[in-house]
């Protein structure tokens, strides 16, 4: 295991050798992304790297504390607490630590043949919301100590599931955020009508209704909710209750047309027309297809 050298106080890095490095570039499992340096520099005063002619991997640099300066060719980043900025492969780039206000960075250099599309945004500061950083930072002692464990192949395998994740974390932020959220007045917008239609399916809730529980306008809701996902909130709420449906064909006895009844159909045949249109099976076909 090569260990770059120490230069501050309590840092911590593994870079992985070239012969592992093929290894994660043939396995099944660690081809599409996986890490080849990882490390912690704590208060990292002085802290400067020039590369005229990039690094072979993308690196993403976290800034937990204090603050610094990155440059990618021409352009220039201010990293302050609590911000994410990957560096793309192969282009020149320097970043430096603050002098007054020494940047802690978590760093990660990492390849694959699907890393762009895990990946967040490159060349682009990402601002962390707080809630559930400390997940994130387990997510990152879970790969590194796995890492510091031995090149063996499940710790490699794990610690590429595992940055799988802490990426996803970063580009789907909202859905990261949301879960363990105890007041749903934290929750967004969107979320908060959907958890409402949710537990309101047996009910035949009008888009008005909808709107008021999230405190907007019928129209403003309308196409903020498009917008975000792509559906009108009426359409969002029958798929809703497709899926719903489903469970209850497949885990309940009630006859389909109690099901359509139970969700606010008009009646059967609309609830057919409804399933059909969504599934591409009939209520029936499905229920003989998936029942246990």
């Amino acid at each position: 295991m090569e260990h770059i050298a120490d230069g501050f106080k309590g840092e911590r890095a593994i870079v992985l050798p070239y012969s592992i490095r093929n290894f994660q570039n043939n396995n099944e499992l660690t081809k599409s992304l996986y890490i080849t340096h990882i490390g912690y520099y704590p208060n990292a005063k002085n802290h400067f790297r020039k590369r005229s002619k990039g690094a072979l991997e993308d690196i993403l640099i976290y800034c937990e504390t204090g603050k610094g300066t990155i440059t990618i060719e021409n352009e220039q980043f201010k990293l302050t607490e609590n911000q994410i900025l990957i560096i793309p492969a192969n282009k020149s780039h320097s970043y430096e630590s603050d002098t007054s206000k020494p940047w802690s960075i978590y760093w990660i250099h990492f390849k694959g043949t699907k890393a762009s599309l895990y990946s967040p945004v490159k060349e682009k500061l990402i601002s962390l919301n707080d809630l559930r950083t400390s997940n994130r930072l387990e997510l990152f002692e879970e790969m590194y100590q796995n890492l510091e464990m031995g090149f063996y192949a499940d710790n490699l395998e794990y610690s590429s599931i595992c940055f799988k994740h802490f990426l996803s974390s970063i580009k789907y932020m909202d859905q990261f955020t949301r879960i363990n959220s105890v007041n749903t007045s934290d929750l967004d917008t969107i979320p908060m009508s959907i958890i409402f239609m949710r537990d309101n399916l047996t009910n035949k809730l009008t888009l008005n209704q909808i709107a008021k529980h999230v405190g907007y306008s019928d129209s403003y809701f309308r196409n903020l909710f498009l917008e975000k996902t792509s559906f009108t909130p009426i359409e969002y709420l029958n798929k809703l209750k497709i899926q719903k449906s489903c469970s209850l064909l497949q885990f309940s006895n009630m006859k389909i047309n109690e099901i359509a009844y139970h969700l606010g159909y008009y009646d059967p045949f609309h609830f057919s027309k409804s399933f059909r249109k969504e599934m591409e099976l009939s209520p029936r076909e499905y229920r003989k297809k998936y029942k246990n």
